[in-house]
């Protein structure tokens, strides 16, 4: 009997420590997820603007000194501390002004004690811009040729032959050939087959990484050399131009444009606007994004700009002056992602000719996404813009989106299991390119 009750005692021993480890597991877990959820609230950058008093609420129990180091901070205002720092309590509304064009640190801590985030605050000189919304047919030709993909042929001998196999891969930029420039892919596809089987010194971009490879073409059943690749040199496509600068610059997309195989961020060699029109519209659906088909005329008289940048944040470059004339909106301050609100905003696209504003809803703002693309999520409302296009659709990328007054950011993506709402990018990011 005794030796029962040892066991019975020592089996409720052992229930007991599982359970104290299983309730420290799940406080421990749910104190980690309140911590992650703290730090996603509040961004590793802000920006503000010089000269305005400005409001964050981001309503989270941190507060920190922020700092300019070794200098003194001279433009912030509400303090009685020390020059060189100031306080900041993000648990309640704080207002800042700043009149200098600065970087500063401010080093956060949740209830003052523990460790939550340093966060980059930025002083930006505050900015006009025109908000366009019209179409724009793009071209684009690569730096060198990209290889979207490897893969055999057929010998002269009937066998199966790849020589670039595990020396080239797809994203692969091949730049030069034996000390020579590549000006495109037909170039690129002369210089194989005059090799005569020769070993070829290739100079690649892959990454970050400058490379120089080797590879030896072999004959073909047809008889000429190959190396066993497919290579692109350009890319073209419809867009919708986001904004007009003071001095005729221009952003647009509110992505870069990446190759369709590789999903690579296409190097530019250099890249040309054309005027387009819609004459053609396919609506979207769920699980069928819809697309906007422009006509485009590859002609110089109906060049309207010059992209110089193609960058994970948009494309952006200089538009000629008859740009302004297809614009009829006047210019409007910027507003930076703290500012914008849940709630009732538009965006401007050209769907019938014209450019015009629709309206849409502002569902959430990630002020922290990793992904730059995707810190606005939206949601369209307007029946005209409903029944002409089911929602967003491919080309109306880069459509300004416009929230009281002020221009917050640019439609990037649709959600393809729901054409009705999508992503945008944050104006501030596009013109931190």
């Amino acid at each position: 009997m005794r030796r029962k009750n040892k066991k019975t005692k020592t089996r409720m021993d052992q229930y007991r420590t599982c359970l104290y480890f299983a309730l420290a597991g799940s406080v421990t877990a749910l104190i980690c997820a309140c911590y992650f959820a703290l730090w996603k609230k509040v961004p590793s950058n802000i920006k503000i603007r010089a000269g305005v008093d400005q409001t964050l609420d981001l309503q989270v129990p941190a507060s920190g000194e922020i700092y300019k180091e070794a200098v003194e901070v001279s433009g912030f205002t509400k303090s009685n501390i020390p020059k060189d720092s100031v306080h900041i309590d993000l648990a309640k509304p704080v207002t800042i002004k700043a009149n200098t064009i600065e970087k500063y640190v401010l080093d956060l801590k949740l209830f003052g004690i523990i460790p939550l985030k340093t966060v980059d605050v930025q002083v930006i000189q505050d900015k006009t811009l025109t908000p366009a919304g019209i179409p724009i047919g793009i071209y684009v030709k690569t730096q060198g040729v990209l290889v979207i993909g490897v893969g055999d042929f057929t010998g002269e001998n009937g066998e199966n032959l790849c020589p670039a196999q595990y020396v080239l891969q797809s994203g692969d930029y091949i730049t030069e050939v034996n000390d020579e420039e590549i000006t495109g892919k037909r170039d690129f596809v002369e210089k194989v087959k005059h090799s005569e089987g020769q070993e070829m010194v290739l100079q690649v971009k892959r990454g970050e990484e400058n490379l120089t490879l080797k590879v030896r073409p072999e004959t073909s059943q047809s008889g000429d050399y190959k190396i066993g690749i497919w290579i692109r040199d350009n890319a073209q496509g419809v867009g919708t131009m986001t904004y007009l600068g003071d001095h005729a610059d221009f952003g647009a997309l509110g992505h870069g444009i990446n190759d369709v195989d590789t999903s690579t961020l296409m190097e530019l060699e250099k890249g040309t606007l054309y005027h387009t029109e819609i004459i053609g519209i396919t609506r979207g659906g769920n699980g069928a994004p819809g697309e906007l088909t422009g006509y485009i005329e590859y002609d110089e008289s109906n060049i309207i700009g010059e992209i110089k940048e193609n960058t994970s944040e948009g494309i952006f470059g200089n538009c000629s002056e008859q740009i302004y004339s297809a614009v009829p909106f006047d210019p409007l301050p910027i507003g930076l992602k703290q500012e914008i609100t849940r709630g009732k905003a538009q965006i401007i696209c050209s769907i019938n000719g014209e450019p015009d504003y629709y309206d849409i809803e502002i569902l959430e703002t990630h002020l922290d996404n990793d992904n730059v693309n995707r810190g606005i999520v939206l949601r369209i409302t307007d029946p005209d813009l409903l029944a002409l296009t089911g929602g967003i659709v491919q080309g109306m990328s880069g459509s300004p989106i416009v929230q009281g007054g002020k221009i917050v950011g640019a439609v990037t993506h649709v959600l393809v299991q729901d054409s009705t709402k999508g992503y945008g990018i944050f104006i501030e990011n596009m013109l931190s390119h």
